[in-house]
C-alpha cells in the first residue's frame, strides 16, 4: 500500500483519467468517490435549475457517498479530484472532505472543466479541513496529456 491516495469523483470520464494518470506517475493507492444513489444524465442536467446536480449546487447538500476509505489515517498525501460545477467543486467532495480527519495530511486538488479555474473551489475546501491539513496549489487537469500530468505530480511529491 502507498502513503499517497488519489480520491476522486467523475461522471463524464475526464476526471476519473486524470486521477489514473496521477495514481500511476505516483504510484498510488485510488478511490473513486460515488454518490450513494447515482446521478443520472437528467440530474446532472446543469441547465435545468431543478435538477439534481442544480438544487444540491444551490442549497449546498451533501450528497451520502458509496463506501468509505478504511486506511485513511495510513495515507500522508492525498490528490482529491472533481469536475467543476457552478465554479465550484461538487457538493460530494465537501461530503468526502467532512467525512476524515486531514490533520497533518497534505492535500492537493485537481480538476477538470470546460472553462472554469481552481480558485473559488480551493477556497471553500480549504474550509472543510483541520487547520493544520497542508494544501499545495492545485491544478486544471482536463486538457493535459498523461506525460504533462506525470510532470505535475512528480513536482508534487518530491
Amino acid at each position: 500500500m502507498s502513503n499517497i491516495l488519489v480520491a476522486y469523483f467523475s461522471c463524464g470520464g475526464d476526471t476519473k483519467r486524470c486521477a489514473e494518470a496521477i495514481a500511476k506517475a505516483a504510484g498510488a493507492d485510488i478511490y473513486e468517490i460515488k454518490p450513494k444513489v447515482p446521478y443520472t444524465e437528467a440530474d446532472l442536467d446543469w441547465k435545468d435549475k431543478d435538477s439534481r446536480s442544480s438544487v444540491e449546487m444551490r442549497v449546498l447538500s451533501r450528497p451520502e457517498i458509496e463506501g468509505s476509505v478504511h486506511n485513511m489515517n495510513s495515507y500522508d498525501t492525498v490528490f482529491v479530484g472533481f469536475p467543476i460545477w457552478w465554479y465550484m467543486a461538487p457538493m460530494i467532495i465537501n461530503t468526502f472532505l467532512e467525512s476524515y480527519d486531514f490533520s497533518g495530511k497534505t492535500v492537493i486538488p485537481f480538476a477538470t472543466s470546460g472553462g472554469s479555474d481552481l480558485i473559488k473551489a480551493e477556497a471553500v475546501l480549504k474550509a472543510r479541513c483541520a487547520k493544520d491539513t497542508k494544501w499545495l496549489d492545485g491544478k486544471m487537469l482536463g486538457e493535459l496529456s498523461d506525460a504533462d500530468i506525470a510532470e505535475w505530480v512528480k513536482s508534487c511529491v518530491k
